[in-house]
C-alpha cells in the first residue's frame, strides 16, 4: 500500500500540514527573517519585472556581438531615456489632474452623498433585499470616507520608506541582467545524472512561464490602457490620464483588474454627466473584447493555458491570504507551481513506462 500514489500524496500533505502547524507555533523565532524578506521582496519583484521586460533587448544586442556590460549600459540608457521622456511628456498633465482631483474631492464626496440620499428617498418601491443593500451602503459612506482619508495619510507617510525601498530595485535589476545565466547552473549543478537533467528542464520551464507572463501582461496592460485613454479623450471624460494609468496597473491582474479600474471611471462619469456612464461602459466593453479576441491570443497564445475560472479563484484566494501583493503574484506563482507539478508528473510517467517495459 505504501507504494500507491494516493498514499504517498496523503502522507506528503499530512507532513506539510504538520510542518506549517509547528512553524506557526515557533514563528517568533523567524520574525527577523520575515522582516528582511518583506524589505527585500518588493525591490526583488520590481527588479524581476524589469529584467523580464528588458531581457529580449539584451538577447537581441548580444546576438549582434555586443558585450554583456555594453548591453547593460544600453538598456539602462534606454530605460532612463524612456522615463525622462515619459515625465516630460505627461508629467505636467498628471500633476494638473492630481491637483484638480484634490481640489474637487469635497465636491465629489458631496455628489456621492447626494446620490446616496436620492436613492434612499426613492427606495420605498424597491424589493426588501435591495432596501437592505442600499441601507448598508448608505451607512458605510461615512466609514468609506474616513478609511479613504486614513489611506491617503498612510500613503503619504509611507512615501519616504517606499523611496528607500525603490533604491534597491536598480541593484537587483542590474545583478539579474549581469548574472542571470548563472542562477540555474548553480542549482542543477548540485545534482548529477537524470535528476540534474530533470531539474535543468524544470528551471527552464519556470523561466519560460515567468517570461511569457510578465512580458505579455505588461504589453497587454499598456495596449488596454492606451485604448481606454483614447476612448476617454473622445468622450471628453475628466481625469482621463489618471484613470488610464490606474487601468494600466490594474490590468496586471488578469480578468478582475480591468473591471476594478472601471469603478472609478464610472464614478467620475456619473458626477460629470450621467450619460457618460453608458459611454464609459461601452469603451471598457469594447477594449475588453479587442483584448480577449485579438491582443491576448496573439501575444500570450497558449503559453500559460490557465482557465479563466481558475484565474479568478486563484486571484480572490490570494487577495484574502496576502492582500494586494498576493493578487499581483498569484498567477505567476501558480504558473511556477504548475510547471513543477507538470514536470514531476512527466518524470513519474517516464519511470513507470520504463519499469513496465522492463517487466
Amino acid at each position: 500500500m505504501i507504494k500507491k500514489l494516493w498514499f504517498q500524496v496523503a502522507i506528503g500533505m499530512l507532513l506539510s500540514l504538520l510542518i506549517v502547524k509547528y512553524f506557526m507555533e515557533i514563528r517568533t523565532i523567524f520574525k527577523p527573517f520575515v522582516i528582511i524578506l518583506k524589505t527585500v521582496f518588493i525591490p526583488l519583484l520590481l527588479g524581476g519585472v524589469l529584467y523580464y521586460v528588458t531581457e529580449p533587448i539584451q538577447r537581441f544586442l548580444e546576438k549582434r556581438k555586443v558585450p554583456r556590460w555594453g548591453s547593460i549600459i544600453i538598456i539602462i540608457v534606454l530605460l532612463a531615456s524612456a522615463l525622462t521622456g515619459f515625465l516630460f511628456s505627461i508629467g505636467n498633465p498628471i500633476a494638473k489632474e492630481v491637483n484638480k482631483l484634490v481640489d474637487n474631492a469635497p465636491y465629489i464626496g458631496e455628489k456621492m452623498q447626494e446620490a446616496t440620499e436620492f436613492i434612499k428617498d426613492h427606495q420605498d418601491h424597491l424589493p426588501p433585499q435591495v432596501d437592505k443593500f442600499i441601507d448598508s451602503v448608505s451607512n458605510s459612506v461615512q466609514e468609506i470616507a474616513v478609511t479613504g482619508s486614513k489611506m491617503i495619510v498612510t500613503f503619504v507617510s509611507g512615501a519616504v520608506s517606499a523611496t528607500f525601498t525603490l533604491i534597491l530595485v536598480p541593484f537587483f535589476f542590474i545583478f539579474m541582467l549581469k548574472d542571470h545565466e548563472k542562477f540555474a547552473p548553480r542549482i542543477y549543478g548540485l545534482f548529477t545524472g537524470e535528476r540534474r537533467s530533470w531539474i535543468k528542464k524544470t528551471l527552464k520551464d519556470i523561466d519560460d512561464a515567468l517570461s511569457s507572463y510578465v512580458q505579455g501582461q505588461v504589453l497587454i496592460s499598456f495596449l488596454l490602457a492606451l485604448m481606454m485613454f483614447i476612448g476617454y479623450l473622445i468622450i471628453d471624460l475628466e481625469y482621463a490620464l489618471l484613470l488610464s494609468i490606474l487601468a494600466f496597473f490594474m490590468n496586471m491582474i488578469p480578468f478582475i483588474g480591468p473591471w476594478v479600474s472601471l469603478i472609478p471611471a464610472l464614478i467620475v462619469a456619473l458626477i460629470q454627466d450621467p450619460i457618460l456612464v453608458i459611454w464609459v461602459a461601452v469603451i471598457t466593453l469594447a477594449a475588453q473584447q479587442i483584448e480577449s479576441n485579438f491582443i491576448t491570443p496573439n501575444i500570450m497564445g497558449k503559453s500559460l493555458d490557465i482557465h479563466p475560472l481558475t484565474v479568478i479563484t486563484i486571484v480572490l484566494a490570494a487577495g484574502n491570504i496576502a492582500g494586494f501583493i498576493g493578487i499581483l503574484i498569484a498567477i505567476p506563482t501558480y504558473a511556477v507551481i504548475k510547471a513543477i507539478v507538470k514536470n514531476i508528473y512527466e518524470e513519474r510517467k517516464k519511470i513507470k513506462e520504463a519499469a513496465t517495459k522492463t517487466l
